[in-house]
């Protein structure tokens, strides 16, 4: 335990230097040693460039000393670490700065809030303390002011209120009357008077000695050194009894201390769980340790960490929402680029595949005849095209036959290719009428004399007329026409695969052709990646049955496979060129946020010297990165599926993949955190004085 009599502060031969280096080393602190009891009312009073603001900035945990000892209710802070110190500010602290130091962005009632943020103060217990904050000094109806609409009283008075969010144990007043006419000048030290009286430790920095005499001991600096001290034994006595009374706050009687103190005109809140005074909280070794480290632990619930940062990321945002927009623009550019290029590149993928299809796909072909000149040629039948159609993965087996021939429609004769197929012609070829209708397996089986004109041999035949119902004759042998096939705008070698007329396999074969040897078997198979051990699987099932290797095997499916592979290049090609678009708006992004850090550099001070931790700073400047991110993916994403659904109108080849889209806003989200971070550790890693300082 402390001793009832112990100081709260004590400096020991502080030394403080700036510079070094390259540049000369000044001493600004020379060996101060200096110490402040709890309950004491001290002004520090100096002239200008004498050393007083950087000897607040220490005390104030803002700054480290050069050298020396500082102890704090008698623990030695100089090993502590950024948020350790950030504890402390928050929980022992409360500063009322010359320049207000208010976040000009943020109404009053925030400005006041933001020490129990960070402190992890529910949302409607700290609104609700503020509000009587500001209500007690007299700014309930200027609680949605921003800095700008106040006066310099009324600021300084939001500045009184904040620092006293979270109890204000010690008040560090830093020319708190500087910038104030007399009147509120009078008025904010009445404020500080008060407090005083109400057992906090005030701390005040001036150069006025008529304001310095309203303290209770005045220390005098110059030139970095304390040159008078007005302590006296009375002076001591008081302290000794402040100090006494602040520890027997931590006996049973202190909520009671606290709360007479409330009822006598304080500016605590009386409706409120009274707050400790420092002995109570600092007396104890073990239990101040034990504090900082769950307070420096400390996290709200992830939702309202993030509820929190959320706010305040959209009121950035909206109070710069030109810059903002700006901003935006690389990633909703960016995003939409992605979709709409993805979009493209699949509808023409498989525009491609499906102009394809009509020439097979899934398939694979047996011809007969050996690849090697001193192999016998073989013959393929029916036979074989039922031990094909047993090998797995084989989905449909065609015998095939082909040959020239002569049709007469009329006084016309054209010479044309016949193909003899089977009822399984419509899937294995993916060719359906165009008008009439297919051959069926009872026209198979009684050879009917019917057939089906491809476009062009329709064209030489009957013109633009109707073919359907017309007679022909192929080679002398009467034929009915009963449809017309789709156009394929095939051509293989010299032959075009819509100058042909379609027969049943065994009509054609045998009363026109004249044979029953197949020119060729036509294989579908039920999936393209299983060509190739189809491809086997046939060679060994006819090398089986014919004892020999007669044949021939070609896999169609291969060629289509090295189309669709060149497709998703050119696709992913396209994604990549569009994805260069989100690059250089993550780029926008940094830029902005490092900006943005610049120009709120002071703003990172304040909540630095309010409690906040350099894990709060990083997770707000993160949030505010990826919350651009976040509202320019959700636009871009909506403009690329319009611009996608304004081509689908033109008949452009276009189909949306939900991978893509969500891929597209799961980059934008990772460009506001991958290039957001940069800027945000940054300014997490500012020091507080040097931020504070800024313009």
């Amino acid at each position: 335990m402390t001793a009832p009599n112990a100081p709260l502060i004590e400096l020991e031969d502080i030394r403080k230097s700036y510079g070094g280096g390259d540049s000369p080393s000044v001493e600004v602190l020379h060996g101060l040693t200096l110490t402040i009891r709890a309950g004491e009312f001290v002004a520090i009073m100096g002239t200008s460039g004498s050393g007083k603001s950087t000897l607040m900035h220490i005390l104030g945990c803002l700054d480290r000393p050069t050298s020396g000892t500082y102890r704090f209710a008698g623990r030695d802070i100089g090993a502590f670490d950024a948020d350790e110190l950030a504890w402390l500010r928050r929980e022992a602290f409360g500063f009322v700065f010359q320049g207000y130091h208010l976040i000009r962005t943020l109404d009053a009632l925030r400005n006041v809030e933001m020490p129990a943020v960070y402190a992890g103060t529910p949302a409607p217990q700290r609104d609700a303390r503020a509000r009587r904050l500001l209500e007690r000094l007299g700014l309930g109806d200027r609680l949605e002011h921003r800095p700008n609409q106040l006066s310099g009283g009324q600021q300084q008075r939001v500045s009184i209120a904040r620092a006293l969010m979270n109890g204000g144990r010690i008040i560090l007043a830093d020319e708190p009357t500087g910038a104030l006419d007399s009147k509120s000048g009078a008025e904010v030290m009445a404020l500080l008077t008060e407090l005083a009286d109400a057992g906090h430790a005030v701390i005040l920095i001036t150069h006025d000695r008529d304001v310095a005499s309203r303290a209770r001991r005045i220390v005098e600096i110059h030139d970095g050194a304390i040159v008078a001290d007005s302590a006296s034994s009375a002076a001591s006595a008081t302290a000794s009894t402040a100090s006494a009374s602040a520890s027997a706050a931590s006996t049973a009687d202190d909520r009671a201390r606290v709360r007479e103190i409330a009822q006598t005109g304080s500016t605590h809140i009386d409706a409120e769980p009274p707050t400790p005074g420092p002995a109570a909280l600092f007396g104890d070794t073990r239990d101040f340790m034990a504090a900082m480290a769950a307070g420096v632990a400390r996290n709200a619930t992830p939702w309202a960490d993030a509820r929190e940062a959320m706010r305040t990321a959209w009121h950035v945002m909206w109070t710069n929402r030109f810059r903002t927009l700006l901003t935006l623009l690389g990633i909703v550019i960016g995003v939409s680029s992605v979709i709409v290029m993805l979009a493209i590149g699949l509808g023409t993928q498989e525009q491609v595949i499906a102009k394809m299809a009509t020439f097979g796909t899934n398939r694979i072909y047996v011809v007969p005849g050996s690849s090697s000149p001193r192999e016998p040629g073989g013959t393929l039948t029916v036979a074989d095209v039922a031990i094909i159609r047993d090998v797995p993965h084989v989905k449909l087996a065609m015998p095939f036959a082909a040959g020239d021939v002569t049709v007469r429609a009329g006084n016309v004769d054209v010479r044309t290719h016949i193909w003899s197929v089977t009822t399984d012609a419509e899937e294995i070829l993916h060719w359906k009428p165009s008008r009439g209708l297919f051959f069926t397996d009872e026209d198979e089986r009684e050879l009917a004399p019917v057939m089906l004109l491809g476009k062009k041999a329709r064209e030489k035949l009957f013109g633009e007329a109707n073919p359907v119902g017309r007679y022909v004759l192929v080679n002398n042998v009467p034929f009915q026409v009963i449809g017309e096939l789709e156009e394929k705008g095939a051509v293989s070698g010299d032959k075009d695969d819509d100058d042909v007329v379609l027969t049943p396999f065994s009509t054609g074969s045998r009363r026109v052709i004249g044979d029953t040897n197949l020119s060729w078997i036509s294989v579908l198979i039920d999936d393209l990646d299983n060509a190739p051990q189809v491809t086997q699987h046939i060679k060994e099932a006819l090398t089986k049955a014919h004892h020999i290797e007669d044949f021939g095997v070609y896999d169609q499916a291969a060629a289509v496979r090295a189309q669709q592979q060149t497709q998703r290049t050119l696709t992913l090609l396209l994604g990549l060129i569009a994805a260069v678009s989100l690059v250089v708006g993550g780029i926008g992004v940094m830029n902005i946020m490092l900006m943005t850090v610049k120009e709120r550099t002071r703003e990172i001070g304040i909540r630095m010297a309010t409690g906040a931790r350099q894990r709060d700073i990083l997770r707000q400047f993160l949030t505010e990165a990826m919350l651009v991110s976040l509202v320019g993916g959700v636009t871009g994403t909506v403009l690329g599926l319009a611009i996608g659904s304004v081509l689908i109108l033109f008949d452009a080849p276009v189909i949306f993949s939900v991978r893509g889209i969500v891929a597209a806003f799961a980059c934008a989200l990772a460009t506001g955190l991958v290039f957001g971070f940069a800027p945000a550790r940054q300014a997490a890693r500012l020091d507080p004085v040097v931020a504070l300082a800024s313009e």
